[in-house]
Protein backbone atom coordinates (compact mmCIF):
# COMPACT_ATOMS: atom_id res chain seq x y z
CA UNK A 1 0.00 0.00 0.00
CA UNK A 2 1.12 3.60 -1.15
CA UNK A 3 2.18 5.48 2.00
CA UNK A 4 1.17 8.57 -0.58
CA UNK A 5 -2.35 9.67 0.51
CA UNK A 6 -5.85 8.91 -1.90
CA UNK A 7 -6.56 11.82 -3.86
CA UNK A 8 -10.38 11.95 -3.93
CA UNK A 9 -12.43 13.47 -6.53
CA UNK A 10 -15.52 14.84 -4.98
CA UNK A 11 -17.42 14.09 -7.98
CA UNK A 12 -17.01 10.98 -7.73
CA UNK A 13 -19.08 10.45 -4.49
CA UNK A 14 -22.42 11.00 -6.37
CA UNK A 15 -21.97 8.23 -9.22
CA UNK A 16 -19.18 6.43 -9.24
CA UNK A 17 -19.16 5.08 -5.68
CA UNK A 18 -22.64 4.04 -5.60
CA UNK A 19 -22.61 2.51 -8.98
CA UNK A 20 -19.22 0.82 -8.25
CA UNK A 21 -16.90 0.27 -5.79
CA UNK A 22 -14.72 -1.98 -7.74
CA UNK A 23 -14.36 0.94 -10.63
CA UNK A 24 -14.14 3.54 -7.77
CA UNK A 25 -11.00 1.54 -6.68
CA UNK A 26 -9.19 1.16 -9.68
CA UNK A 27 -9.63 4.59 -10.43
CA UNK A 28 -8.51 6.03 -6.96
CA UNK A 29 -5.56 2.92 -6.39
CA UNK A 30 -4.58 2.03 -9.89
CA UNK A 31 -5.13 5.41 -11.93
CA UNK A 32 -7.41 3.44 -13.87
CA UNK A 33 -10.51 4.68 -15.26
CA UNK A 34 -13.68 4.10 -16.57
CA UNK A 35 -14.09 5.18 -20.75
CA UNK A 36 -15.62 9.09 -20.32
CA UNK A 37 -19.28 8.15 -21.75
CA UNK A 38 -20.47 11.71 -23.73
CA UNK A 39 -22.06 14.25 -21.66
CA UNK A 40 -24.88 16.66 -23.25
CA UNK A 41 -23.05 19.81 -23.82
CA UNK A 42 -26.49 21.85 -23.07
CA UNK A 43 -26.00 20.94 -19.56
CA UNK A 44 -22.54 22.20 -19.27
CA UNK A 45 -23.67 25.22 -21.39
CA UNK A 46 -26.87 26.14 -19.02
CA UNK A 47 -24.77 26.04 -15.61
CA UNK A 48 -22.40 28.33 -17.33
CA UNK A 49 -24.89 30.57 -18.13
CA UNK A 50 -26.12 30.78 -14.30
CA UNK A 51 -22.83 31.26 -12.84
CA UNK A 52 -22.35 34.03 -15.17
CA UNK A 53 -25.72 35.57 -14.77
CA UNK A 54 -25.52 34.84 -10.61
CA UNK A 55 -21.94 36.29 -9.94
CA UNK A 56 -21.38 39.02 -8.25
CA UNK A 57 -25.51 39.25 -7.44
CA UNK A 58 -26.97 39.92 -3.97
CA UNK A 59 -29.33 36.77 -3.37
CA UNK A 60 -31.64 38.75 -2.68
CA UNK A 61 -32.21 39.43 -6.03
CA UNK A 62 -32.39 36.07 -7.27
CA UNK A 63 -34.48 33.89 -4.57
CA UNK A 64 -36.03 34.38 -1.01
CA UNK A 65 -34.80 31.14 0.19
CA UNK A 66 -31.03 31.82 -0.37
CA UNK A 67 -28.60 32.24 2.62
CA UNK A 68 -28.22 36.28 2.73
CA UNK A 69 -25.02 36.93 0.74
CA UNK A 70 -23.22 37.44 -2.70
CA UNK A 71 -22.33 35.16 -5.28
CA UNK A 72 -18.70 34.47 -5.94
CA UNK A 73 -15.59 32.69 -6.57
CA UNK A 74 -17.45 30.71 -8.99
CA UNK A 75 -15.45 27.69 -10.63
CA UNK A 76 -12.47 27.79 -8.42
CA UNK A 77 -10.37 24.62 -7.95
CA UNK A 78 -9.47 23.21 -4.15
CA UNK A 79 -7.34 21.37 -2.08
CA UNK A 80 -7.61 19.88 1.21
CA UNK A 81 -5.09 18.76 3.66
CA UNK A 82 -4.82 15.04 3.90
CA UNK A 83 -7.49 13.77 6.06
CA UNK A 84 -6.82 11.30 8.80
CA UNK A 85 -9.53 8.81 10.09
CA UNK A 86 -9.26 7.10 13.44
CA UNK A 87 -8.57 3.02 12.86
CA UNK A 88 -7.11 4.02 9.63
CA UNK A 89 -3.57 3.63 8.06
CA UNK A 90 -3.72 5.34 5.00
CA UNK A 91 -4.72 9.17 4.54
CA UNK A 92 -7.03 10.81 1.65
CA UNK A 93 -7.59 14.59 0.57
CA UNK A 94 -9.65 15.88 -1.82
CA UNK A 95 -9.45 17.75 -5.06
CA UNK A 96 -12.40 19.12 -6.83
CA UNK A 97 -13.87 22.56 -8.57
CA UNK A 98 -16.47 24.11 -6.69
CA UNK A 99 -19.29 25.86 -8.37
CA UNK A 100 -19.38 28.41 -6.92
CA UNK A 101 -19.46 30.13 -3.11
CA UNK A 102 -21.78 32.83 -1.28
CA UNK A 103 -20.26 34.97 0.81
CA UNK A 104 -23.33 35.52 3.43
CA UNK A 105 -23.75 38.69 4.83
CA UNK A 106 -22.81 37.53 8.43
CA UNK A 107 -18.95 36.67 7.24
CA UNK A 108 -19.63 32.99 6.56
CA UNK A 109 -19.69 31.37 3.57
CA UNK A 110 -22.27 28.86 1.83
CA UNK A 111 -21.08 26.46 -0.71
CA UNK A 112 -23.60 25.64 -3.79
CA UNK A 113 -23.74 23.80 -6.83
CA UNK A 114 -26.26 24.86 -10.10
CA UNK A 115 -28.24 21.41 -11.23
CA UNK A 116 -30.22 21.75 -14.19
CA UNK A 117 -32.83 19.06 -13.60
CA UNK A 118 -36.09 18.04 -11.83
CA UNK A 119 -36.07 18.19 -8.41
CA UNK A 120 -35.59 14.37 -6.78
CA UNK A 121 -35.81 12.87 -3.66
CA UNK A 122 -32.65 11.40 -4.23
CA UNK A 123 -30.41 14.84 -4.36
CA UNK A 124 -29.61 14.99 -0.89
CA UNK A 125 -28.18 11.64 -0.59
CA UNK A 126 -25.99 12.34 -3.91
CA UNK A 127 -24.62 15.62 -3.61
CA UNK A 128 -24.25 15.98 0.15
CA UNK A 129 -21.10 14.28 0.20
CA UNK A 130 -19.64 16.30 -2.71
CA UNK A 131 -20.51 19.63 -1.20
CA UNK A 132 -19.50 18.43 2.50
CA UNK A 133 -15.70 17.77 0.63
CA UNK A 134 -15.63 21.48 -1.14
CA UNK A 135 -16.99 22.33 2.46
CA UNK A 136 -13.68 20.34 4.07
CA UNK A 137 -11.32 21.64 1.56
CA UNK A 138 -12.07 25.07 2.42
CA UNK A 139 -12.07 25.15 6.02
CA UNK A 140 -8.53 22.34 5.84
CA UNK A 141 -7.04 24.38 2.54
CA UNK A 142 -3.42 22.73 1.16
CA UNK A 143 -1.11 26.16 1.33
CA UNK A 144 -1.33 28.26 -1.30
CA UNK A 145 -5.01 27.12 -2.30
CA UNK A 146 -8.39 28.65 -1.90
CA UNK A 147 -9.14 29.05 1.77
CA UNK A 148 -12.41 29.93 3.24
CA UNK A 149 -13.67 29.61 6.99
CA UNK A 150 -16.28 28.93 8.13
CA UNK A 151 -18.83 27.38 5.60
CA UNK A 152 -22.31 27.29 7.21
CA UNK A 153 -24.30 26.99 4.77
CA UNK A 154 -24.79 23.68 1.74
CA UNK A 155 -27.06 23.15 -1.12
CA UNK A 156 -27.95 23.44 -4.51
CA UNK A 157 -29.29 26.09 -6.87
CA UNK A 158 -31.49 23.63 -9.03
CA UNK A 159 -32.74 25.02 -12.61
CA UNK A 160 -35.93 22.77 -14.29
CA UNK A 161 -36.59 23.75 -17.82
CA UNK A 162 -40.15 23.67 -18.56
CA UNK A 163 -41.02 26.22 -21.32
CA UNK A 164 -39.55 26.99 -25.38
CA UNK A 165 -40.64 29.79 -26.33
CA UNK A 166 -39.41 31.78 -29.92
CA UNK A 167 -40.13 35.47 -32.07
CA UNK A 168 -39.55 36.09 -34.68
CA UNK A 169 -36.08 35.46 -36.45
CA UNK A 170 -33.60 33.29 -34.98
CA UNK A 171 -34.18 33.70 -31.19
CA UNK A 172 -35.28 31.71 -28.82
CA UNK A 173 -35.97 31.24 -24.70
CA UNK A 174 -35.80 28.53 -22.29
CA UNK A 175 -37.73 29.12 -19.37
CA UNK A 176 -38.49 27.37 -16.15
CA UNK A 177 -38.49 27.74 -11.96
CA UNK A 178 -35.62 27.86 -9.67
CA UNK A 179 -35.35 26.07 -6.53
CA UNK A 180 -33.06 26.35 -3.66
CA UNK A 181 -32.08 22.85 -1.82
CA UNK A 182 -30.42 23.00 1.11
CA UNK A 183 -28.20 20.86 2.39
CA UNK A 184 -28.07 20.02 6.19
CA UNK A 185 -24.12 20.53 6.94
CA UNK A 186 -22.91 16.71 9.18
CA UNK A 187 -19.46 16.66 9.33
CA UNK A 188 -19.80 13.63 11.52
CA UNK A 189 -21.91 11.85 8.77
CA UNK A 190 -18.97 13.08 5.82
CA UNK A 191 -16.13 11.36 8.23
CA UNK A 192 -18.47 7.87 8.60
CA UNK A 193 -18.41 7.86 4.49
CA UNK A 194 -14.81 8.83 4.01
CA UNK A 195 -14.04 5.85 6.69
CA UNK A 196 -16.00 3.58 4.42
CA UNK A 197 -14.07 4.81 1.63
CA UNK A 198 -10.66 4.25 2.94
CA UNK A 199 -12.02 0.36 3.97
CA UNK A 200 -12.40 0.14 0.18
CA UNK A 201 -8.99 2.09 -0.50
CA UNK A 202 -6.82 -0.26 1.79
CA UNK A 203 -8.16 -3.92 0.16
CA UNK A 204 -5.57 -5.58 -1.40
CA UNK A 205 -7.06 -5.87 -4.36
CA UNK A 206 -9.74 -4.81 -5.69
CA UNK A 207 -13.47 -5.51 -4.82
CA UNK A 208 -16.19 -6.84 -6.59
CA UNK A 209 -18.13 -5.24 -9.50
CA UNK A 210 -21.50 -3.91 -8.86
CA UNK A 211 -23.71 -6.63 -10.66
CA UNK A 212 -25.28 -3.65 -12.27
CA UNK A 213 -22.21 -2.02 -13.67
CA UNK A 214 -21.46 -2.47 -17.04
CA UNK A 215 -17.79 -1.79 -17.30
CA UNK A 216 -17.40 -4.96 -15.04
CA UNK A 217 -19.44 -6.85 -16.78
CA UNK A 218 -17.66 -6.02 -20.13
CA UNK A 219 -13.66 -6.95 -18.49
CA UNK A 220 -15.24 -9.84 -17.19
CA UNK A 221 -17.05 -10.83 -20.66
CA UNK A 222 -13.82 -9.95 -22.75
CA UNK A 223 -11.70 -11.95 -20.24
CA UNK A 224 -14.14 -15.16 -20.24
CA UNK A 225 -14.01 -14.79 -24.69
CA UNK A 226 -10.44 -13.77 -24.84
CA UNK A 227 -11.55 -11.37 -27.16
Amino acid sequence: MTNKPWKLSPSDFAFLWERCKRCFYLKVVDDFNRPRMPFPRIFGVIDSAMKVCFEGRHTSEIMADLPPGTIEFGDRWVISTPIQVRGHTSKCYVRGKIDSVIKCDDGTYAVIDFKTSSTRSDHNTLYSRQLHAYAYALEHAKAGQLSLSPVTRLGLIIYEPSQFSSSSGSAALLSGKLEWLEIRRDDKAFLRFISQVLQVLELPAPPSGSPNCEWCDYREESRRTGL
